[in-house]
């Protein structure tokens, strides 16, 4: 219980909350490590996972190599990204953003798998009746998956999106370990001072983020998801309990 009070006194000094190494500052500094990466890959591999989804193009080989990122270690893409990447970028003059550059590089590569990947999924799953009636009605392929299979899909490509957020904002964290801001920095300065009032204090507050992300995510899922396609999912799913119901 002790330490719990230290943890609660932690919280309550202003002067852990508030300035460029307080709690507010640090969450800037956090928000942006993991806001940029996860635009980039939705810039990235939305575009490439409606494409594949639309055309059947190259599916297997882009998803594979996809599920091979999501396979390595997030500590070991950060680790890799920076070797590689900070001496480059040191050398066209940006030194002093260095580790957040080569964190954000890295933090785009661990989110596009799932985004491309829930792109692809829902893009292809579309009904096919419902591509040959815009195709009836005349329009190009590039109008069909405006406004017929994005529509459709954007339930499950805002699932990946959410899932990349999440992952995204929970391993920002690992960016302290190489010199970057943000949360982690608590983390990684209060073990190296022997703080663990402020170690856990840093860990409760990537936490907090990590599931104010998924909730907020969640309730713009819900929110862009239309009335019919949530009508429909609810049809199935009460459909498949009245089947198992019924010992079907």
């Amino acid at each position: 219980m002790e330490f719990f009070g230290e943890v609660a006194a932690w919280f309550s000094d202003p002067a852990n909350l508030f300035g460029s190494d307080g709690l507010q500052g640090r969450i800037g500094e956090h928000l942006i490590l993991s806001v940029i990466p996860l635009l980039l890959a939705v810039a990235i591999a939305l575009p490439l996972g409606a494409w594949i989804g639309h055309s059947g193009r190259f599916a297997n080989l882009v998803i594979n190599i996809a599920n091979i990122g999501r396979a390595i270690p997030s500590l070991a893409i950060l680790a890799l990204a920076t070797m590689l990447l900070q001496a480059f970028i040191v050398s066209i003059g940006l030194r002093q953003f260095a580790s957040e550059i080569a964190t954000m590089i890295a933090l785009t590569a661990l989110a596009i798998p799932p985004i491309l990947t829930n792109a692809y999924v829902g893009i292809s799953e579309v009904d096919d009746d419902l591509v040959e009636a815009g195709r009836g009605m005349g329009m190009g392929e590039g109008q069909i998956l405006r406004e017929v299979e994005l529509p459709v899909a954007l339930p499950v490509i805002l699932v990946g999106v959410r899932t990349a957020a999440v992952q995204v904002v929970a391993t920002a964290t690992l960016g302290a370990v190489f010199a970057t801001g943000g949360l982690g920095r608590f983390i990684i300065d209060g073990i190296a001072q022997r703080r663990f009032d402020e170690v856990f204090a840093g860990a409760i507050a990537v936490a907090t983020l990590s599931i104010l992300t998924e909730l907020a995510f969640g309730f713009v899922q819900r929110r862009v998801t239309s009335p019919g396609l949530r009508g429909r999912r609810t049809a199935l799913r009460e459909g498949a309990q009245a089947g198992r119901a019924a010992g079907v």
